[in-house]
């Protein structure tokens, strides 16, 4: 790469980043997704918690129900980007695509996230692409789970978009405002608080102010803490989701700001493994079904993690050009998702 090619690369990536700092009291804000973005006003929740914090949005929205980032890029969302003048564009997708088989999610996601981030930057300087990552329905995905089993849980959904919506941010030089990590710990950690809708899959009022909570934080890199608006929530609920917002989101800001493409941010705020962004090669396995020993083969050095269905990361590979043996860790029998960078496996544990 030339040298000017260099500095002109570091240059866009300093610019878009500075829109996430902090720096300035109010944001333009275009927010394109469907019903997870359009229940309960997220929008208008976020600017009400952020002038309650001294900031301020202004905003405009296309979010019809269930609609696809493919959807978006031939509707009003097109022209609403091309307006201009926006500081951040949330991008939101349909909320089971992104956990879909890799394969699908690269015809079906990838390509149209991409298009949509284009097109956000040929139309607005300096402007951020924020996606909004989102969370596994309360039961899982049963439609989809005997095509692919990890989908089966609330656990193993919410893993797979949570890789997802990460390799969207690393593919396209991003940011990504983690509302399903925030879920997530709400879910493990205080499971008496009700974020869901009575559908298990849209959000209360207690789901969509945690989303307002993380957008505050990655809008203007400010704590959570700093909110005084509460909503409906009961104060001492609306306080506990404001602390849970600054410990996975804003004391991890580094992660889910835009970065240069070239390094991974791999400190997570949870036991989920690495992000690799290597291997689209495909990586050979062997014997399937497995008792006690694997063999991986690949072309090139990446990272793999061993899945169940409840989402829970078993085991971790670091893989060496060429022939890999391992020894499983005790599992039980059953269907596993192996990731090998942008690949997924399914491994049966006999």
């Amino acid at each position: 790469m030339k040298i000017v090619d260099t500095v002109k690369k570091l240059l866009f990536l300093a610019g878009l980043a500075m829109t996430l700092t902090g720096a300035a009291q109010s944001r333009n804000v275009l927010f394109i997704g469907n019903s997870y973005t359009e229940v309960n006003n997220l929008p208008l929740l976020i600017q009400q918690a952020a002038r309650s914090a001294g900031y301020d949005i202004t905003y405009q929205s296309n979010t019809p129900g269930g609609c696809t980032f493919r959807q978006h890029c031939s509707n009003a969302s097109m022209d609403l980007i091309r307006q201009g003048g926006w500081d951040v564009v949330v991008l939101q997708e349909q909320s089971q695509y992104p956990a879909f088989p890799q394969n699908q999610v690269e015809e079906e996601v990838f390509p149209y996230a991409q298009r949509l981030v284009d097109t956000v930057r040929a139309y607005n300087a300096n402007c951020t692409p924020l996606f909004y990552m989102t969370w596994g329905r309360r039961d899982g995905d049963q439609m989809n789970a005997s095509e692919f089993p990890v989908l089966g849980t609330y656990w193993g959904m919410d893993s797979m978009l949570y890789e997802r919506y990460m390799q969207m941010k690393q593919d396209n030089a991003a940011a990504v405002c983690p509302v399903g990590r925030v879920w997530r710990y709400i879910r493990t950690n205080h499971p008496d608080i009700e974020l869901y809708d009575g559908d298990g899959s849209h959000p209360s009022m207690t789901g969509s102010y945690a989303a307002a909570c993380a957008f505050f934080v990655m809008l203007f890199g400010q704590p959570a803490a700093n909110i005084t608006f509460g909503s409906t929530l009961e104060p001492s609920t609306a306080a506990l989701i404001r602390r849970v917002t600054d410990s996975v989101v804003y004391n991890h800001l580094n992660l889910w700001r835009v970065a240069d493409t070239t390094t991974v941010d791999t400190t997570m705020p949870s036991d989920e493994g690495v992000l690799s962004v290597d291997a689209e090669d495909p990586v050979l396995v062997y014997p399937n079904p497995v008792i006690n020993q694997v063999t991986l083969e690949c072309p090139r050095p990446t990272f793999c993690s061993l899945y169940d269905i409840f989402g829970r990361c078993r085991a971790s590979f670091t893989l060496v050009a060429g022939r890999n043996g391992f020894a499983l860790p005790p599992l039980e029998s059953g269907i596993y998702c192996l990731r090998c960078g942008r690949k997924s496996y399914k491994l049966t544990k006999q």
